[in-house]
């Protein structure tokens, strides 16, 4: 079977990454008092916002199982397996490391703020979770497909009810990956459900890209299925509970925003793939292939990684609508210059995190 490489993957993950950028920098400081919900300017960016993290998750999925789905068609998916692993594990160190504070620790001064779980260590637990699923069903890629797409509609519909669980009596440490009470960003339910249907989408590429038609077929599903998702999945889930009398569908339907930013990723999806060949060596292509190494580089600026002193610390909430879109700008140019032009690619930070375990054991 002939095998294509997806161009638009990369050009999504520099979407998602950029959103990410602008989104961290705006949010963390713009003045409160200039949120104002009613203004078309603001409520398009709080629109992409909304849809970036989905975005992130789910084209992660894609990619991740796609490759390892060619890798197997090669009969040479065991290194990537374990790759994948060690990736995984990878993500899950530098989310933390991207919280230690060291001049804080030197003074003793030691925070739970190190616990919190953010995108790094979901999309880790994620991408092994995936390679579980794909090592069980390696051998029938229709159930694998068939799975992760029961999985992540599971994940969605089931958050009424995980929402409310108690983790009081668990440790920190991992209650942190199931609830936000103590401060996490994300939590592998229900951003787990993503990933799946990233999963599910690498499954239908791999077997269908080389046909004829796929990428008018794909384009043209992404963008029906996304509407039907954002107009009409609440009525559907209602339609589902009047029909089988399951509560959760009512509850999933009242709280409707997990299908409907799927929904948003799915346009997302259909844009840049109908835009698929002017992608190939673009420039956005380029910064799609570097998004661990701006993400680590955008959260030191921001947040203040190692020494605890960052953007955030000089003007937290502090800045007017001009000085934020400007500043944003000027954010995302340095960060991605740093990137291009002294980390070079993600393979830097792998390297550079492979060297500090060699030099700890010894």
């Amino acid at each position: 079977m002939k095998t294509n490489r997806i161009f638009f993957i990369d050009a999504v993950r520099a979407f998602a990454i950029l959103m990410m950028l602008q989104g961290h920098f705006i949010d963390t400081l713009l003045n409160p008092i200039h949120r104002d919900s009613s203004n078309m300017v603001y409520q398009i960016w709080y629109y992409f916002r909304g849809i970036t993290a989905p975005t992130f998750f789910t084209i992660s999925g894609l990619v991740f199982l796609y490759l390892l789905l060619r890798a197997k068609h090669k009969g040479d998916d065991y290194p990537r397996i374990k790759k994948g692993l060690y990736r995984g594990l990878l993500l899950i160190g530098i989310g933390y490391l991207l919280r230690v504070d060291i001049f804080g620790w030197l003074r003793g001064d030691f925070k739970s703020y190190f616990f919190v779980v953010d995108v790094l260590q979901c999309i880790g637990i994620s991408l092994i979770i995936l390679i579980g699923c794909y090592v069980l069903l390696r051998k029938h890629v229709r159930l694998l497909s068939i799975l992760l797409f029961l999985m992540g509609c599971l994940c969605f519909l089931t958050e009424p009810i995980y929402q409310s669980w108690n983790f009081s009596n668990v440790p920190i440490a991992f209650a942190n990956y199931m609830t936000k009470s103590y401060g996490s960003i994300f939590t592998i339910l229900p951003w787990f459900g993503y990933t799946a249907f990233g999963g599910f989408l690498a499954t239908i590429f791999y077997s269908h890209v080389h046909k004829k038609r796929f990428r008018l077929v794909t384009v043209i599903s992404f963008f029906i299925t996304g509407i039907f998702l954002i107009d009409c999945s609440s009525w559907f889930l209602m339609r589902l509970h009047y029909w089988t009398d399951i509560e959760i569908f009512k509850s999933s339907a009242y709280f409707n925003y997990l299908f409907t930013r799927f929904g948003n990723v799915l346009l997302l999806f259909g844009v840049f793939y109908a835009a698929e060949p002017f992608l190939k060596g673009s420039l956005i292509g380029k910064i799609g292939q570097k998004t661990l190494s701006i993400y680590v580089i955008h959260f030191i600026i921001i947040f203040g990684s190692f020494t605890g002193v960052g953007l955030k610390h000089f003007f937290l909430k502090a800045l007017n609508p001009t000085q934020a879109i400007l500043g944003a700008f000027i954010f995302i140019l340095v960060v991605c210059i740093i990137s291009f032009h002294y980390v070079k690619t993600n393979a830097f930070i792998y390297r550079g995190v492979r060297k500090l375990v060699r030099a700890l054991k010894n």
